[in-house]
């Protein structure tokens, strides 16, 4: 295992910025394992809704954490407002970054995660393959 630390900046979108990670640094297999910051704003689709809330800011990003692959993210995050209200839920696109987004990320270099349909959920699933050596 691997692990990176990354900073986001002042309105980057964080779920864009993992995945261009992702697509950089050819990670094939990825958990964000911790973050703190502050968002500008956050889109997070609650427990069984179809679409995304947009929760304006500031807001503390209290926590994140997912797995990360080139088939896609599968975050979920908590973030605070001023009053201390809670919301959590799947970080989808379109969030930003207000002052600092501090990531911790763990790199597993021997498999492979892919997103796959899964007949019991109806959802794509996390399924883990072995990574072949390069021949």
């Amino acid at each position: 295992m691997q692990t990176w630390v990354l900073r986001l900046s002042p309105g980057v979108d964080p779920v864009e910025a993992l995945l261009d990670a992702c697509k950089e640094n050819g990670w094939t297999a990825a958990f964000v394992i911790s973050a703190v910051g502050s968002l500008a704003n956050a889109k997070l689709r609650f427990a069984a809704q179809p679409e995304a809330a947009d929760i304006a800011g500031p807001l503390e990003l209290v926590s994140l954490s997912g797995t990360l692959s080139l088939d896609g993210p599968h975050l979920h995050a908590a973030v605070a407002d001023a009053e201390g209200n809670v919301f959590g839920g799947h970080l989808r696109p379109g969030s930003k970054v207000r002052t600092t987004a501090e990531v911790l990320v763990a790199v597993l270099p021997d498999v492979i995660f892919r997103r796959r349909p899964d007949p019991n959920t109806g959802s794509r699933e996390l399924v883990v393959e072995p990574r072949q050596p390069p021949v």
